[in-house]
């Protein structure tokens, strides 16, 4: 498996996956940097059109406090330039909650900082649990379900990655064999 260096080789291509988990998603910009309320971020699926996604909150609570709410949106691009508007209705997946792992390891890069304003973000989140309860962010119990619903639980780069796969039709990455 090749993996190429920050946003690719001198020809423009673009590594897929990392060493030691498979995954869709081309390696872009790995980053150590916080990511921050309404960071908008790219991510290269193989079909080679570009997905955006937005940092919604960075105190969501998945397994703990600290979790950062994501949307991944519908709009495909050939470039890194995001849409003027992305919007809750354009959603390609439920929100979902993760970590920084998916800036450090390269999958999202960040492309630009817009401030979040109010009807950039839907008015509930909802979130099942593995016993079918429902959720907010911040895990309060919601006694209604709200679409979209998603997982309550903290999502790697490696689930992120399958939901877009499910999202696109593409076949999700294989796992990695287990070594004896």
């Amino acid at each position: 498996m090749r993996v190429a260096g920050a946003c690719g080789d001198s020809s423009g291509r673009h590594g897929y996956g990392n060493m030691g988990s498979r995954v869709n998603l081309a390696t872009l910009t790995p980053s150590r940097r916080n990511p921050k309320l309404g960071d908008v971020f790219a991510m290269l699926p193989p079909d080679g059109m570009y997905l955006f996604g937005r940092v919604v909150a960075t105190d969501a609570v998945a397994l703990g406090p600290g979790a950062i709410l994501i949307y991944i949106y519908s709009y495909r691009s050939e470039s890194k330039r995001p849409p003027p508007t992305l919007l809750p209705s354009d959603l390609l997946t439920a929100p979902m909650m993760t970590n920084r792992q998916p800036w450090i390891k390269g999958y999202f890069e960040c492309v630009e900082h817009r401030p979040l304003l109010p009807e950039d973000v839907l008015e509930q989140h909802c979130f099942r649990d593995s016993r079918g309860r429902m959720f907010d962010e911040y895990y309060r119990p919601l006694h209604a379900i709200t679409e979209p619903v998603g997982i309550q639980g903290l999502h790697s780069y490696r689930t992120i990655d399958d939901e877009i796969s499910v999202a696109l039709g593409i076949p999700q990455a294989p796992d990695e064999p287990h070594s004896k």
